[in-house]
């Protein structure tokens, strides 16, 4: 697919911290986003050492028919990280090889669903929101853990949700994907809605708590690592 080049990337934080900046106007947060995709793409990166804190990582795409969720492109790079390790601005060490792996797939897809992030952000602005501006892609994050904000637990079945909020503000959605299992947290990045997010992510997540999308691409990127 193509994808525009990159700008020169920041090498500190305050440089990093005002490209985000000035690419968060350019989120477009009221498109409903594709209601019956036909494709997606999982987005996941994989560092070699503890904590994403090395410099050596694998950044995988991989393309499900949404449908029948079975593997119609896939695409892995590896090198090294161009940004240092710096809480709230992960997605400099991750971006650039994200957009090299979406660059060789055939076609673009559909819609993105990365393993991270988009507005459940401090600056509003994380991987998700970043890879969607860039793309121009609808595009959603559904990690495994809350960065920001705090939320109720929500019930106990499959489906049942409560918001995340920060500063007063609902910035995404604990969502309980299996029954009695801890619940993921999606929120938006760039041309979809929660609601639409949310309804995605249970579509993706059938057997497992992740999505099948995040599934398929960690176990690329970590075979590109020899991680296991």
């Amino acid at each position: 697919m193509r994808i525009a080049p990159l700008p020169a990337w920041p090498a500190a934080a305050a440089e990093a911290a005002a490209v985000q900046d000035r690419m968060r106007p350019l989120l477009d947060l009221a498109s409903p986003g594709p209601q019956e995709p036909r494709t997606v793409a999982g987005l996941d990166v994989t560092y070699a050492g503890d904590g994403g804190a090395g410099d050596r990582l694998a950044a995988a795409a991989v393309v499900l028919d949404f449908a029948t969720l079975e593997v119609v492109a896939e695409s892995v790079v590896t090198g090294a990280s161009p940004f240092p390790y710096v809480p709230g601005l992960f997605a400099f060490r991750e971006v650039p090889a994200l957009v090299e792996a979406l660059r060789r797939l055939p076609a673009a897809p559909d819609l993105l669903v990365c393993d991270g992030h988009g507005l459940a952000h401090p600056r509003r602005f994380g991987l998700a929101c970043h890879l969607g501006v860039l793309t121009g892609l609808p595009a959603f994050g559904v990690a495994k853990t809350a960065f920001v904000g705090a939320h109720e637990p929500p019930g106990p079945r499959r489906g049942d949700a409560s918001a995340l909020v920060d500063g007063g503000e609902t910035v995404g959605r604990a969502l309980r994907t299996r029954d009695g299992v801890k619940p993921v947290f999606v929120s938006v990045g760039h041309r979809i809605d929660l609601d639409t997010a949310c309804r995605h992510t249970l579509a993706l997540a059938r057997e497992y708590r992740l999505p099948e999308t995040t599934r398929r691409a960690d176990r690329l990127s970590r075979d590109a690592l020899g991680a296991g």
